[in-house]
């Protein structure tokens, strides 16, 4: 697999463009893709490879791959998923499950969790806030090409919300429009709509189906109001005895 730098696809996307050679193995190509992308990070090209392989290796012979992109910072793990984010992947999985498909359902990091990890990716986070453009999401087009092209019967779902929604978004772009890529992106922030893209393969939520998403809509007053409000959603938690993280009470 050689990349050919970047194409548009006739419709303003722009999307990554690679050539393949066929009689290369599953594990050469893989190391391929890890070295063009990390060229001078021995540590995070393995980690690249073998995230691939280890993916390559679950979902042979299922039907779909649903990749959840956290929101957020990208590192919060399905336990410690806001409640209604976390009921829509329950949401998705149980439709796979009445419908008979196997599946495998992976997280998609961007970051950690901790503090440290945040102040680490703070500058590529609002870089990619502001402008849309984030290496990590040309890295995943060329492993959901890659997967792609080793399971032409496999159809991936992407799966993401807020920032994790963007994160899809901008992957989707650059995928040449692959036909078996799907995306379900939740609550958009408002700064990534006027690059968001729509296609067929792509469902975007912006309310829960009563109200708009004051994020979506830059609902100023209804946005502060719920950070403001918060502690104090936390602190009758804690009194009722049903401590809750208070990053989640958003």
């Amino acid at each position: 697999v050689e990349q050919r730098g970047k194409a548009d696809d006739g419709n303003g996307r722009e999307s990554l463009a690679f050539s393949t050679k066929s009689d290369l193995t599953l594990q050469e190509e893989a190391e391929l893709i890890g070295s063009q992308f990390f060229k001078k990070n021995a540590g995070k090209r393995d980690q690249f490879i073998e995230r691939v392989l280890d993916i390559c290796r679950r979902v042979e012979r299922k039907d779909f791959l649903v990749i959840h992109n956290p929101g957020g910072w990208g590192g919060t793990r399905l336990e410690d998923l806001q409640e209604w984010e976390r009921s829509v992947i329950d949401g998705v999985i149980g439709v796979l499950n009445r419908a008979e498909y196997d599946h495998l359902l992976v997280q998609h990091f961007r970051g950690g969790s901790s503090m440290w990890a945040h102040m680490r990716s703070s500058r590529e986070q609002a870089y990619f806030l502001l402008t849309g453009r984030w290496h990590a999401a040309d890295e995943m087009a060329a492993e959901l090409n890659f997967l792609a092209r080793r399971f032409p019967d496999l159809k991936i779902l992407l799966l993401g919300a807020r920032q994790g929604a963007a994160f899809s978004n901008a992957a989707m772009r650059r995928t040449n429009g692959l036909p078996q890529v799907y995306s379900i992106e939740l609550g958009l922030i408002f700064l990534h709509m006027k690059r968001r893209v729509i296609t067929e393969r792509t469902l975007a939520l912006d309310s829960n189906g009563k109200a708009a998403d004051p994020i979506v809509q830059l609902n100023l007053g209804v946005t502060l109001k719920a950070y403001l409000t918060s502690p104090y959603r936390w602190r009758k938690y804690r009194l009722q005895g049903n401590p809750r993280i208070l990053l989640l009470l958003r």
